[in-house]
C-alpha cells in the first residue's frame, strides 16, 4: 500500500508541474495547456481536481494567465469517458489529468504515449494496467493511487457494531477499482469471522435496487470509494434508515452524507 501511496505522490507532482514548465506541445509559449477529467462528479473526486488547480495556482500557473484549462465529467458513462479522452488527447494539451480509474483508462489508451497523463484516485493502477511498476511507473504515465486500509475499515464495523457477522456491499462489478477492492475484503473478512454479501449496480440507478436487496441478509452496508455507488449514496443511506440498519463508508466525505463512519484520505 505504501509504495503506490507515497512513491507516486511525489512523482505525479513532479511531473505535472515539469511538463507544464518545459512549455511543450501549445502553440504560445506563455501558456500551458491542462486537461481535466473525471468519471462522475462527487465530493471526494471534485477534491482531487480543486487539490490539483489549487497547487498549480501555488506554482504559479493560473487561469487565465499563464494556464488554460478544461474539465470534463463523463457522469458515470464510460461511453462518454472515453470521447472525452479521445477529445482531450485531440486538443494535444501539455498534460491530462484523469480522476478515476475509468477515466484514467480511457484517457491512457486514447493518449498511446502521445500526451503526459497524471491520474488520481485510481486504485490498483497496476490491475487497471495503467503502469507496470507502481514504483517506477514510467513512459508518460503516472499518478497517485488511492488504495484503501481494508482492515482498518472491517475493525472499524466491528469496533461499532461487536455482533456484526455479515457485511453487505453494494458495487458496481464493471469498475476495475470497485472489483479490486471487493476481491481483498473477501480475501480478509474470514480471517475477521466476518462474511461478504455483494449486491451489483452496474449504473447509479441501480444502486438504490442492489441495497434493497441486501435488507435481510446482512448487519451492516459497506461500500467503498466505488464512484457509481458513492455518487448514489442517497439511495443506500435511505435503505439503511428504513431498515435500520448502519451504512459505513470508505470516504470520508460521505459521513457528511449520511454514513454512519468511515475512514479514508483526507
Amino acid at each position: 500500500m505504501k509504495p503506490y501511496r507515497y512513491l507516486f505522490t511525489s512523482t505525479a507532482m513532479l511531473m505535472l508541474i515539469g511538463v507544464l514548465a518545459s512549455g511543450i506541445s501549445h502553440a504560445r509559449a506563455d501558456t500551458s495547456r491542462v486537461r481535466i477529467t473525471a468519471i462522475v462528479e462527487h465530493p471526494a473526486l471534485d477534491a482531487v481536481r480543486k487539490g490539483v488547480l489549487d497547487e498549480l495556482s501555488e506554482q504559479g500557473f493560473n487561469e487565465g494567465g499563464n494556464m488554460d484549462w478544461e474539465f470534463q465529467s463523463a457522469q458515470g458513462d464510460t461511453g462518454i469517458a472515453g470521447q472525452i479522452a479521445r477529445k482531450f488527447v485531440g486538443d494535444e494539451p501539455d498534460v491530462i489529468v484523469a480522476i478515476a480509474t475509468p477515466s484514467a483508462q480511457a484517457v491512457v489508451a486514447a493518449a498511446r504515449g502521445s500526451v503526459p497523463v497524471v491520474f488520481s484516485a485510481v486504485t490498483d493502477p497496476v490491475d487497471a494496467k495503467l503502469v507496470k511498476d507502481p514504483g517506477h511507473p514510467g513512459g508518460s504515465v503516472t499518478g497517485v493511487s488511492d488504495m484503501l486500509p481494508i482492515a482498518r475499515h472491517l475493525a472499524l464495523i466491528r469496533e461499532v457494531v461487536p455482533e456484526v457477522r455479515t457485511i453487505g456491499i453494494p458495487y458496481n462489478p464493471g469498475e476495475a477499482n470497485a472489483a479490486v477492492l471487493v476481491d481483498r475484503i473477501r480475501e480478509i473478512a474470514p480471517g475477521m469471522d466476518l462474511k461478504i454479501i455483494t449486491a451489483s449496480a452496474p449504473n447509479s440507478g441501480d444502486v438504490l435496487m442492489a441495497a434493497r436487496s441486501l435488507v435481510g441478509k446482512v448487519d451492516v452496508i459497506y461500500f467503498t470509494t466505488d464512484n457509481t455507488v458513492v455518487s448514489a449514496f442517497e439511495s443506500v443511506a435511505k435503505v439503511g434508515i428504513d431498515a435500520r440498519i448502519p451504512v459505513f463508508a470508505g470516504d470520508t466525505d460521505t459521513v457528511t452524507r449520511g454514513a454512519v463512519a468511515a475512514v479514508g484520505f483526507d
